[in-house]
């Protein structure tokens, strides 16, 4: 591709409405352009990048056995209304009415539509297992689109479904895609890490993210390579306390503490830690307000806690004349010393002594709490974020934070939309059996700025190989000046079309020093430049995108560095 011909325009300036470095650079390389708010324009250069990505994907899809297909993007209401999704969905659904006044949605994901199929065209176990794909544009109403395409409202992805006689052929189906979506990822050549997950709005029981590492990224990864180990925050687990718990060494203590509203303000207060205080939190119950209790330097974890029996699901904080009904007293002075309603401590509490919590009063306190003296032992259980040095489940190794942008997930969904929308087929003994679906999807969009997030520098992105837009550039200096050098760069750029590399040949009438900072801004792996002073010396100017300087290079080296390149 020339780049005259190209229609490529790069901007100096960081577009104002940008946020992240993906964002930043996706409009800078002209990549991208905004149309509305989370609404982009995939430009040429946008474009090849993404058809790279979904190459890779449809490969290893279809390596795995799944069959593409490709469904409607706008879905009948009555599907949704089945699952009761309709309803569940909310807002991020996107709504319509045909001239009709038939309801519809432009669909976020397609489990009803590919359930409906399933019913429609499966009859027998002997017609399974069968996994169906398809790689098209979604659309989730977003309350607040921002960093790009990394949480716009439109956007391309890639949804399989499976479909199994039973659980153990639901297990092996996933596990292909398991398989598939790690040989995806490597063949990306990005670092990533696969976590335990929640199944969220989806449904379903296993549940599995692939993330990309990046300091931008939305999610906290809780990971121990040690153990081989890695969960989503909101599902890593924490164990009960292993060992005896330290004998008491203070009295009981009720003190004053005007104006002390926040585990901040009692540490300064009185000089400790926050890992000597507890905090207390009052939620909803399914059968009147529950006091949580979690040591003071941890953080409630919503989706583990909703899980506990007789805490309320979704879980919901107690409102302020529930909170003084309950314990007599506000949000800031709250502990479980004397408390009349269900109390559940996190498991980490159950190994402290001589604590500092609320006594129950606004302004005061109380110290030296402990157990079995001002306290029963306590009922436990897991409900906090794990934090950086936590101990593994598996027992070896201890947990590292990381932050990851997901790129994927996959599900177990089980029957949940087969039973609420009747696809069964007949099992060998002729009775019906709701089938065993899998959900498995890949944000194709999304891989582009995630990759971006993890690979740039300050002149631009840094493209892994297989994502680039162009395998190498071809920067001639004074190329409309100098007949040698347009004939040298021209026969080069035939040869290396030859070698069946995607070229960018720069022939733009510029400044070199434009035609280099595009280059890099771009991202392009390989760059050879032809000049005068090279011709004569036999040589080409070669650099890496994430080499820090150039080497000069015979023709015949730097087109086998090429090949070797393509070939790995």
């Amino acid at each position: 591709m020339r780049f005259s011909e190209f229609g490529l325009t790069t901007l100096k300036e960081v577009p104002a409405e940008a946020e992240i470095v993906s964002h930043k650079l996706m409009l800078r390389a002209g990549l991208i352009r905004r149309l509305a708010s989370g609404l982009f324009t995939w430009m040429p250069l946008g474009l090849r990048v993404l058809r790279k990505v979904e190459a890779v994907v449809r490969e290893e899809m279809d390596r795995a056995g799944a069959l593409e297909l490709l469904m409607p993007a706008v879905q009948p209401a009555e599907l949704w209304q089945k699952t009761g999704r309709w309803d569940q969905y909310g807002p991020l659904l996107l709504r319509m009415s045909d001239r009709h006044d038939r309801e519809y949605c432009f669909g976020p994901t397609h489990e009803e539509v590919i359930t409906d199929i399933a019913c429609r065209e499966l009859r027998s176990y002997k017609q399974l297992p069968l996994n169906f794909y398809q790689i098209q544009t979604k659309f989730r109403d977003e309350i607040r689109p921002r960093f790009g395409v990394m949480r716009s409202r439109e956007f391309i992805m890639k949804d399989a479904y499976s479909f199994d006689i039973d659980a153990d052929g639901l297990e092996i189906s996933y596990q292909k895609m398991h398989a598939a979506y790690s040989a995806i990822f490597d063949r990306l050549g990005l670092d990533y890490r696969i976590v335990w997950a929640d199944s969220g709005e989806i449904g379903g029981s296993k549940s599995q993210e692939f993330h990309v590492i990046a300091d931008s990224g939305e999610d906290a990864i809780a990971y121990c390579d040690e153990d081989n180990y890695a969960s989503n925050i909101e599902t890593a687990v924490t164990l009960p306390v292993d060992g005896k718990r330290p004998d008491a060494s203070q009295s009981l203590q009720k003190i004053a503490t005007p104006g002390v509203q926040t585990i901040q303000d009692l540490c300064a207060l009185l000089n400790i830690t926050a890992r000597q205080t507890v905090k207390t939190l009052i939620v909803e119950g399914t059968d009147g307000p529950v006091a949580v209790v979690l040591r003071g330097d941890h953080e409630l974890n919503a989706v583990k806690a909703q899980k506990i029996d007789r805490i309320a699901s979704p879980l919901t904080m107690a409102d302020p004349h529930t909170i003084r009904e309950a314990t007599g007293s506000e949000a800031g002075s709250l502990g479980p010393v004397g408390l009349q309603i269900p109390v559940v401590f996190d498991h980490a509490v159950a190994g402290m002594a001589d604590f500092s919590c609320g006594a129950n009063e606004i302004g005061y306190h109380y110290t030296g709490v402990n157990f079995e003296r001002d306290l029963p032992l306590p009922e436990t259980a897991d409900m906090r974020n794990v934090v950086a040095g936590d101990p593994v489940p598996g027992g070896i190794g201890t947990l590292s934070i990381a932050r990851g942008i997901e790129v994927g997930h996959i599900f177990q969904l089980g029957t949940k939309y087969s039973e609420a929308m009747g696809a069964s087929v007949q099992d060998s003994g002729g009775k019906d059996r709701s089938l065993e679906m899998g959900c498995y999807g890949i944000g194709i969009t999304r891989i582009v700025g995630a990759a971006i997030e993890q690979n740039h520098d300050d002149n631009g992105i840094i493209w892994p190989e297989p994502l680039a837009p162009f395998n190498v550039v071809i920067v001639p200096i004074n190329m409309h000046r100098s007949d040698a050098v347009r004939v040298a760069a021209e026969a080069l750029y035939e040869e290396l079309q030859s070698m069946e590399l995607d070229v960018l040949f720069d022939d733009r009438d510029v400044r070199p020093g434009v035609k280099f900072a595009d280059a890099e801004l771009i991202g392009i792996p390989h760059r050879l430049v032809v000049s005068e002073r090279g011709l004569e010396a036999d040589e080409l100017e070669y650099r890496h995108r994430r080499d820090d300087e150039s080497r000069n290079l015979n023709r015949e080296a730097a087109l086998n560095l090429l090949k070797e390149s393509a070939i790995s």
